[in-house]
């Protein structure tokens, strides 16, 4: 697969990844088009963070200052039982800012705008659309010929799906998304709600019970802030694209927990940007079909049990954009070891932190009562250094190749 000039790369989503990919791309002269099925950019959303390869890559491409200008300021998370007294506090130094609870944390809206606003104001070739998507496409030897639900019909030299963990690109191209996802036991939601007045400031809060993770988290906002909720369960299909399924499971299992629950009960139904999926997990043995290529949750999605969906998607980005390039004129090269490169980073970065959601929410209340004896003994300051050992990043050895 080569070609004779400078290619025309075609990346189907918005988000951080797809945003990251176009500005190294149109940074090295590579014609892209970006295409966003969202009629515009999407503020706020669920905190993301920046650690080891991924901070990295940002350093790289020199956005950390602006990135800094507009992370949270988060100290820690701190544990508390159901009437919400403090068992044990995580704080970002215990594990010098690259931990579970990292020095940049950031929503993902914020984060995103300030890929953005570079590419507002980088000068190079960029074409982006919002309110677009694929809607078909087809490969020959030469190009992949794209018709938009727009209606136009263009061709591309590469596709970049960057369309998230129910990629409509992959389906297409790759098959149908049972083929790749696993279930892992588990759903979570995220909503904006308004804050506590009696929430402690700067922290991220949690509380568990039997079967049942809640949390509610900073914005940077002071006005606002996110609840999150982990349910252990099977797979539901009832709960698909059923919001009103979705917001019945969920006071289902908050009534009567104790703590915030409630108030985080009262403010569901109004909230701007209820969110709610199952935890799945994406592998898709090759990343590449021809001439098209996936990047991050649409191809190697761990769950946000991992915390590292972020990482994924900025860290394969960069691989991705450096190795086109490195070779323009020869993609599938190109494509063959961005997915060599990465692979070694994806096996640690998609490893289920303490054995997975069956281990972090036990269904019995003695197991529960237990893991927060063992959390307050494991935060306690003897036992930091063992604490530290177990929760570093599994990514901290991976080298970041240089382009």
């Amino acid at each position: 697969m080569t070609t004779t000039s400078t290619p025309r790369i075609l990346v189907s989503g918005g988000g951080i990844g797809g945003n990251t990919v176009a500005l190294q791309l149109i940074r090295a002269g590579i014609h892209t088009t970006v295409v966003e099925r969202a009629t515009a950019p999407r503020p706020g959303g669920q905190a993301v963070d920046l650690r080891t390869a991924s901070k990295d890559v940002a350093e790289r491409l020199g956005l950390m200052p602006e990135i800094r200008d507009v992370k949270l300021d988060e100290r820690g998370w701190a544990y508390v039982d159901r009437n919400g007294k403090v068992y044990a506090r995580m704080t970002v130094e215990m594990f010098d800012g690259e931990g579970p609870a990292a020095d940049i944390e950031i929503t993902r809206g914020d984060l995103n705008q300030v890929f953005l606003d570079e590419l507002a104001k980088t000068d190079g070739p960029l074409d982006y659309r919002y309110g677009d998507w694929i809607q078909h496409l087809a490969q020959d030897e030469t190009g992949v010929e794209v018709t938009f639900a727009s209606g136009r019909t263009e061709r591309y030299d590469l596709v970049i799906a960057a369309d998230g963990v129910h990629s409509a690109t992959r389906r297409m191209v790759f098959g149908p998304e049972e083929q790749f996802a696993t279930h892992l036991d588990g759903y979570m939601a995220f909503f904006t709600i308004p804050t506590p007045a009696d929430l402690e400031p700067d922290w991220m809060m949690m509380s568990n019970i039997p079967s049942v993770m809640f949390a509610i988290r900073p914005d940077r906002d002071p006005a606002t802030a996110k609840a999150i909720i982990t349910l252990r369960q099977d797979f539901d299909p009832a709960l698909q694209r059923d919001p009103v399924a979705q917001r019945n499971r969920i006071r289902e299992a908050l009534t009567g927990a104790g703590w915030k629950a409630e108030t985080i009960l009262a403010s569901m139904d109004s909230t701007p940007d209820f969110y709610f999926d199952q935890l799945a997990r994406i592998d898709v043995p090759d990343l590449s079909s021809g001439r098209v290529t996936l990047l991050g949750d649409a191809g190697y999605c761990g769950s946000p049990l991992t915390g590292m969906g972020t990482a994924m998607a900025v860290v394969g980005a960069y691989l991705l954009a450096g190795e086109i390039a490195a070779t323009p004129t020869d993609l599938a090269g190109a494509q063959a070891r961005y997915q060599e490169k990465l692979l070694p980073f994806l096996d640690k970065a998609k490893e289920l932190p303490g054995g997975g959601i069956k281990v972090m929410l036990p269904t019995s209340r003695f197991v529960t009562a237990a893991a927060r004896f063992n959390m307050r003994v494991l935060m306690s300051r003897p036992l930091r250094p063992v604490a530290k050992k177990l929760f570093a990043p599994k990514t901290a050895d991976y080298v970041l190749p240089s382009y």
